[in-house]
């Protein structure tokens, strides 16, 4: 568990990444913007990469908690805890959770250019990407894992057009029933 000051700086830098974007995530910045007297960042996160992964480290802490009650549904099969989790999922990506989005966005074209990032960024997708392969799996997937990305990269993509893109913003039913027909289509299961 990492320290109230750390989780403190990373959810500045969130906020930063939103509001300034990259450029505007700076050890000064995430000072003046929590508070903190100069060089309070600096001190835990000495350089530009140790606060990105900082960040990321605490985005993906709270986004990986998004999963925890949707995983423990009861009385579901495999395909419609999968279809209700991815749903929740991006619903809340979308709405409550539209900042940390963004700012995971801001990362994520880092880590393009960082490869110390995108080992970290890369690490933290399998978080994601592990129990959906594990669902599928269960369901049995014929390709649980090259499915499990498919289902990953349709979740992004939903996202990512709802939020930068052109389309319209989705309801939690299309989520579900557009999830749902990607899995039964995956699977082979009418319905």
């Amino acid at each position: 568990m990492k320290s109230q000051r750390a989780e403190l700086i990373a959810d500045t830098a969130i906020d930063l990444l939103v509001e300034r974007g990259m450029r505007g995530l700076t050890h000064r910045a995430v000072d003046e913007a929590a508070g903190l007297p100069p060089g309070s960042t600096s001190n835990l996160a000495r350089t530009r990469s140790a606060l990105l992964e900082l960040t990321l480290d605490r985005l993906t802490r709270l986004e990986s908690a998004l999963f925890a009650p949707i995983l423990d549904a009861p009385g579901l099969d495999a395909v419609d805890v999968l279809a209700e989790m991815t749903a929740r999922l991006l619903w809340s990506q979308l709405t409550v959770g539209r900042r940390r989005t963004v700012a995971r966005y801001e990362l994520a074209l880092e880590a393009t250019r960082r490869p110390e990032l995108r080992t970290i960024y890369d690490r933290a997708g399998e978080r994601f990407r592990d129990p959906v392969v594990a669902i599928l799996a269960a369901a049995g997937s014929a390709d649980p894992v090259r499915h499990g990305r498919q289902v990953v990269a349709f979740g992004e993509g939903m996202m990512f057009d709802a939020m930068v893109g052109a389309g319209a913003e989705p309801t939690l039913d299309d989520l579900r029933l557009g999830i749902g027909e990607l899995l039964r289509g995956m699977l082979g299961r009418e319905g």
